[in-house]
């Protein structure tokens, strides 16, 4: 399975872009020069991107439309035009990375392999991504600026662990699925319980100093274990 990096599914490490004034393949803003009318696609890329770095490095409440504007060279109305504003936009930037992540797996609900293949797949990419240094950054900042920012804890439940959450619903409700599972196990409990079975205390330890992320092989015996107490405790003929 290719697993990808972190470059690939989230703005790179606030502590990073210190480092950097540029960043290559899109950093925070692109070189001066007004881009042309064929780069419409490049230039939502890098607006996206821009956003995406700024929310990290200075948190969303901090973070003002014309700032984004101004460092990746669009105007304001733009912005509101395509996303109706900063809420809109920090939408998309998290449904983007979400997109990217989860693209080198097929959909759950067309996906015919076994289960335990199924799930396996889904552990380690969901895993992998809840561990990294960017997306514990991004769920401690939401966690932090909630309170004076509703929209903005609204926007990422239903960004991300909202649509996760749907996603594994409609998993656990296909017919050939569903029969696997106790009566009386909803789609909806299902998908709860294994979420809290991969997560662990993740949430908790998001608000200390997280661990670095686990190795390859680490992340993999962390997932195998933490399914087999998922299936234990909900499939018809569990293994004893």
């Amino acid at each position: 399975m290719s697993e990808p990096g972190l470059r690939d599914t989230f703005p790179i490490d606030p502590a990073e872009m210190a480092d950097h004034d540029t960043l290559e393949h899109g950093g925070c803003g692109k070189s001066a020069g007004r881009p042309r009318a064929a780069d419409m696609e490049a230039r939502a890329e890098n607006l996206l991107q821009t956003a995406g770095c700024l929310f990290l490095e200075k948190g969303y409440g901090k973070v003002s439309l014309e700032m984004i504007a101004r460092q990746a060279h669009v105007a304001v109305r733009t912005i509101y035009v395509k996303f109706g504003g900063k809420s809109g936009l920090f939408n998309a930037v998290v449904e983007q990375k979400r997109a990217a992540y989860f693209s080198t797996m097929p959909a759950l609900e067309t996906d015919m392999r076994a289960l335990p293949a199924i799930l396996t797949e889904f552990g380690l990419l969901f895993t992998q991504l809840i561990t990294m240094p960017a997306a514990i950054h991004l769920n401690r900042m939401v966690i932090a600026e909630a309170a004076n920012h509703p929209e903005l804890a609204e926007t990422f439940y239903k960004v991300g662990p909202g649509r996760t959450r749907e996603t594994l619903t409609r998993f656990f409700s296909r017919p050939d699925i569903a029969p696997l599972f106790r009566p009386g196990l909803t789609p909806e409990l299902l998908s709860m319980h294994l979420l809290n079975c991969l997560m662990g205390d993740q949430l908790s330890r998001l608000l200390f100093m997280p661990p670095a992320p686990p190795e390859a092989a680490q992340l993999r015996q962390l997932v195998a274990a933490r399914l087999d107490l998922f299936l234990r405790g909900t499939l018809q003929d569990a293994p004893s």
